[in-house]
């Protein structure tokens, strides 16, 4: 019978010997403060020496866990009896209550799935090939579609035995205090592991079986291949490298797993080296993981700290109710100034993606603090961006995977939006429609290459889009945004647009009108992120980007028609590129300081790329008045962008000499030629334009002469978007007024 986490803390486990340096445990005296003192035996003699265990937390993170961040355990199976529990009653009182404490100890993974855990640290008995090694045995790792190749998804031992296991060595004394199990990843083969033992060793000779009682204890593993479970150790028990030995598994399957281990580094005060831990980072930041509340509050924080240069606001809800929140930081918020561009970091596009929402709150934090202590490089992007900063684009599916935790939410908890739709392919499919009539046309350079509009039946109620992706067009809509960056994880790798390939092929390299200027903003952040950097880095499933410089387009990476990327690019100005930011899609708490140590500098200097390129404001040569909507276009560049209400515009350019070209309805066309310079500071290229004379408007029209193709698809953007709004309102409203019901029938019901 399976014993739950009450029944554990009853048990009449007493503290295993371990090896320990040559000695063993004598009565380990553990206090749970944000220290535990361990007494132990060195060199089997009677002196006792005192080590500390040290949460692995390279912040200041609490080390008492909140509700969501307290790992689901699954309990031994093997039950204690009610005799043996009554035997020594009056003792077991208090070992129960220091049970408890110690299930309650919140040590982080020793980093399989992160990759602070080498390849030479973990070990195994056997394996049936290379591809499905010791080194493939990491939690949530994915393989490739192929199987038998070099890069599978499990340690899969080579014979289906109880003498196979899989021993990670943790190099450092470590209380160990759990393990988590899953199976194997593959569309073709079913392979996981349902019961398992856990042996300990300091040397790898001398093993020491996990005791629950005087039995061994036998550890509840998986029942499908992708749901993590956990483990918890009877005793949290101190030693080096840790053991899974599996003894039951799937009966159609073989002895397959992925894993990640629990457990809080030792520190040995005779160790010269243990000093040299990573200290994370010195930025003082909220580094832990934040549930919807959390993130208002913490916003709301940074607003009181900096109320000259923060606003918040909302651009709509998610299907539940929940408020889409934006930060924005600039020297004048509430206001776009003219000439200066917007810019937009979106992130939790996939719930489950954690990271990008933790650094982008990071991120207004910092720069918060560093324009207050008159950090230049932060006062200057304040004052010449207006800064739109988005954590949580599917706050429904971040909720889910938070209830679970980093460590068990798995690979796709939380992914989808409520209705279970992928935001990541829910904005309309714009390539395709340009793509079909250029194909159709006798003249491509007639069909219009930006501004598309969305399809009519994108609008209608009926359509299978989100609210929470609704919300985000019309965001789009009502900002002129120049730059922006979607924020995912699991991978390490930046990609550019298109993300959707001609005929929707699986893979094609498919690049845009501006490739160059792309490839340079993918290179940018890839560069300075201190993991892609790492040319010793190894890869986080199956793909060498390294072989690419951490870069890549995103229709040869894998096809994504309706990317919220090519969208951006084709329906506004924007210029877009997702950001792979690890290949821990929600990393632990514990990992956050580093994780922004790894992102910060690319962070920053990303949002300065939105200063190259020319810049100027298009006006009316009597008025003086800017020009809405007027044409910029590129010689050599087939995509044009257009001016913003006021008559400014920003175009995104790699060094060079432009001819540039401007026009507007009912206006003369304008050329000059722009210089770009190498320096990170756009140039400016203003533009004036003449009214056509009402007689040669006349003209124009007696002749029944088209509008230009370019004009019509502007009418019909317009149009389209004013449906769309009508139609996301009505929905808006019938869901709202759901949700009032349902709060009526609760209210009643109390």
């Amino acid at each position: 019978m399976q014993l739950t986490e009450r029944n554990m803390e009853k048990s009449l486990c007493t503290l295993a010997a371990v090896i320990f340096l040559g000695g063993f445990f004598d009565a380990a005296q553990l206090t749970y403060d944000t220290t535990t003192q361990v007494n132990l035996l060195l060199n089997s003699t009677s002196t006792a020496a005192s080590v500390t265990v040290q949460l692995q937390n390279h912040s200041t993170v609490k080390t008492t866990p909140t509700a969501a961040q307290k790992l689901h355990t699954t309990a031994v199976t093997k039950n204690i009896s009610r005799d043996s529990e009554e035997e020594n009653n009056g003792e077991k009182k208090d070992a129960s209550k220091t049970d408890e404490k110690k299930t309650q100890l919140d040590c982080p993974p020793l980093g399989l799935e992160s990759l602070r855990v080498d390849d030479s640290q973990i070990r195994a008995s056997s394996s049936q090939r290379s591809g499905l090694g010791p080194h493939r045995g990491r939690l949530n790792i994915q393989s490739g579609i192929a199987d038998g190749d070099l890069y599978d998804g499990a340690w899969c031992a080579e014979y289906k035995d109880q003498n196979q296991w899989l021993e990670i060595d943790a190099i450092y004394p470590t209380l160990f205090t759990g393990v988590i199990l899953q199976g194997r990843s593959s569309i073709w083969s079913w392979d996981w592991v349902r019961t398992y033992k856990v042996q300990l060793s300091n040397d790898s000779v001398t093993w020491k079986t996990c005791m629950n009682g005087t039995e061994e204890a036998i550890f509840q593993g998986n029942h499908d291949p992708w749901t993590p479970v956990l483990g918890v150790l009877p005793v949290p028990t101190v030693a080096r490298i840790i053991r899974i030995n599996p003894q039951t598994w799937y009966i159609n399957g073989t002895v397959c797993l992925r894993t990640e281990i629990l457990g809080c580094r030792v520190h040995d005060p005779d160790d010269i080296y243990s000093s040299e831990q990573d200290l994370g980072s010195k930025d003082p930041l909220d580094f832990r993981h934040h549930n919807y509340k959390e993130m208002r509050k913490l916003m709301k924080s940074v607003t009181k700290e900096c109320p000259d240069i923060t606003r918040i606001y909302t651009i709509g809800k998610s299907y539940t109710g929940l408020k889409l929140y934006v930060m924005e930081i600039s020297d004048n918020p509430g206001k776009h100034e003219l000439g200066e561009p917007e810019f937009r970091y979106v992130a939790g596009m996939h719930g489950n993606e954690a990271l990008g929402r933790e650094l982008v709150l990071n991120l207004m934090q910092y720069l918060c603090k560093e324009y207050k202590k008159g950090n230049q490089r932060v006062v200057r992007l304040v004052t010449d961006t207006r800064i739109h900063l988005l954590p949580s684009m599917n706050p429904d599916g971040y909720e889910e995977a938070y209830k679970k935790g980093s460590e068990l939410s798995g690979w796709a908890e939380g992914r989808y939006s409520f209705e279970g739709i992928d935001l990541n392919s829910n904005f309309p499919d714009l390539n395709s429609i340009m793509w079909d009539a250029e194909e159709m046309a006798t003249d491509k350079s007639k069909v219009s290459n930006h501004y598309i509009p969305i399809p009519e039946y994108y609008t209608q109620e009926d359509a299978m889009v989100s609210p929470e992706t609704r919300a985000v067009i019309s965001w789009m809509q009502d900002i002129p945004f120049v730059l922006s960056a979607n924020l995912h994880g699991g991978e390490l790798v930046v990609s550019y647009p298109f993300d959707c390939t001609v005929g929707w092929a699986p893979q094609e390299d498919t690049p845009t009108a501006d490739n160059a200027f792309f490839r340079w903003l993918a290179t940018v952040y890839a560069s300075t992120n201190l993991v892609m950097a790492n040319p010793n880095r190894r890869l986080c499933h199956y793909e060498d980007f390294q072989a690419h410089n951490n870069i890549i387009n995103g229709g040869a990476w894998h096809t994504v028609p309706g990317s919220m990327n090519d969208f951006s690019y084709m329906h506004t100005n924007c210029f877009e590129v997702t950001v792979e930011l690890s290949c821990d899609k929600y990393p632990h708490a514990s990992e956050l300081p580093i994780e922004w140590e790894n992102n910060k500098e690319s962070l920053l200097v990303y949002m300065e790329q939105i200063h190259r390129g020319i810049k100027g404001v298009v006006r009316d040569k009597m008025t003086k008045q800017g020009i809405s909507d007027a044409v910029i276009k590129v010689e050599d560049h087939n995509h044009d962008i257009r001016s913003a209400a006021d008559g400014d515009y920003w175009r995104l350019l790699n060094p060079g000499e432009y001819q540039v070209v401007v026009w507007a309805e009912g206006y003369f066309p304008s050329m000059r030629r722009c210089h770009v310079g190498m320096e990170p500071r756009a140039t400016i290229c203003d533009f004036t334009l003449t009214k056509m004379p009402l007689q040669r408007l006349k003209e124009i029209r007696a002749k029944g002469l088209k509008i230009p193709q370019d004009f019509l698809q502007l009418r019909l953007r317009a149009l389209r978007l004013r449906k769309l709004r009508a139609s996301t309102k009505v929905l808006n409203q019938r869901r709202e007024g759901k949700r009032r019901l349902q709060g009526e029938r609760k209210a009643r019901g109390a």
